[in-house]
């Protein structure tokens, strides 16, 4: 193990840090025995830059499937491509409501600390309306994270990145070829755009995007095969809401409305999040509460981090590279 891992084993003994430690040796022990690890985000992980310790998770086999916000796909490529133009404001909590104001007439968009320019919205819009177009013209419809593919393949694009490579999650995923659910797609800036042209009449119809229906069916598909080919499926969850919640249905979904008795429950769930318990929150359930969903078994491995993601994510996967 390296430098990383050996201080984790060293300090991270009690409460938050022994359950991120714990969580961490569990995701290596699902891998060892020949497992898979399905990952959600939420939140503006992206913005965090995750992407420069979950590339390495991605290139290293450590991670085969992802479900996230549309706002985290789209902004680990507004990242690749425009990162020299983002500005920092570290005293963001001092900010008055005429400071945010002077931010937006500037065209900067605020994630915390991090302003994103409004300009890298229209450079990506460029390219990725002509894909929608010519999905929509030609009726061959295709997933949002396909279309990101697609764009990352067109000829000369590497020169308009400005961040290594190797720093992109996005890119990572194309390159191993793995898929990226994003339920709600349509809560992000590229498709409050694909609507808006729609309704300007730049884009026939709204048909070049197949439906979140059609994303749960090709979940649906891919864990089918990885219990097809034994191979037992953990769920790690940063953040809470719609990019952790639609993925762990389909197990139940399979089991009770398909009526696939065979079908594995999963194998390991850990969740990062700074929510409480409390009545209704999604965010802020125990892991326990998902066994009378059909979700997790009994004697699934469960671990419950709360603390900051942004923190508590790069140590996990630092440990897991066995860093």
């Amino acid at each position: 193990m390296g430098c990383i891992s050996d201080f984790m084993e060293l300090n991270f003994r009690h409460f938050n840090a022994r359950e991120t430690l714990d969580a961490a040796k569990a995701w290596r022990a699902l891998l060892n025995r020949g497992g898979a690890m399905f990952l959600t985000m939420a939140g503006a992980m992206s913005t965090a830059e995750i992407g420069v310790s979950l590339a390495r998770m991605i290139r290293q086999d450590k991670v085969a499937a992802i479900c996230c916000t549309a706002a985290n796909l789209e902004e680990d490529l507004f990242n690749l491509f425009n990162h020299d133009e983002y500005r920092m404001v570290p005293n963001y909590r001092d900010l008055s409501p005429a400071d945010e104001k002077a931010l937006y007439d500037e065209g900067l968009n605020r994630v915390t600390d991090t302003c994103i320019p409004e300009g890298v919205f229209r450079q990506v819009q460029a390219r990725m309306s002509a894909l929608w177009l010519e999905a929509a013209e030609s009726g061959q419809p295709r997933f949002p994270w396909e279309f990101i593919y697609a764009l990352l393949d067109q000829p000369g694009v590497e020169e308009l990145f400005r961040i290594p490579r190797e720093d992109s999650w996005v890119l990572a995923a194309k390159e191993k070829g793995l898929p990226i659910y994003t339920p709600g797609w349509e809560d992000c800036t590229l498709g409050n755009i694909f609507v808006s042209e729609v309704m300007r009449g730049k884009l026939p119809h709204h048909g070049a995007i197949r439906r979140g229906t059609e994303q749960l069916e090709h979940l649906a598909g891919w864990y089918m095969q990885k219990a097809a080919e034994k191979t037992p499926v953990g769920f790690f969850q940063i953040g809470g809401g719609i990019a952790g919640d639609f993925p762990i249905c389909v197990v139940p979904m399979l089991i009770q409305d398909m009526e696939r008795d065979d079908t594995p429950f999963w194998a390991y769930f850990a969740q990062i999040s700074d929510s409480t318990t409390s009545y209704g929150s999604y965010s802020g359930a125990v892991p326990n509460e998902k066994i009378t969903w059909g979700k997790l078994d009994a004697n699934t491995p469960r671990f419950m981090i709360n603390s900051d993601a942004s923190i508590v994510a790069p140590l996990v996967f630092s440990y897991v590279l066995g860093e």
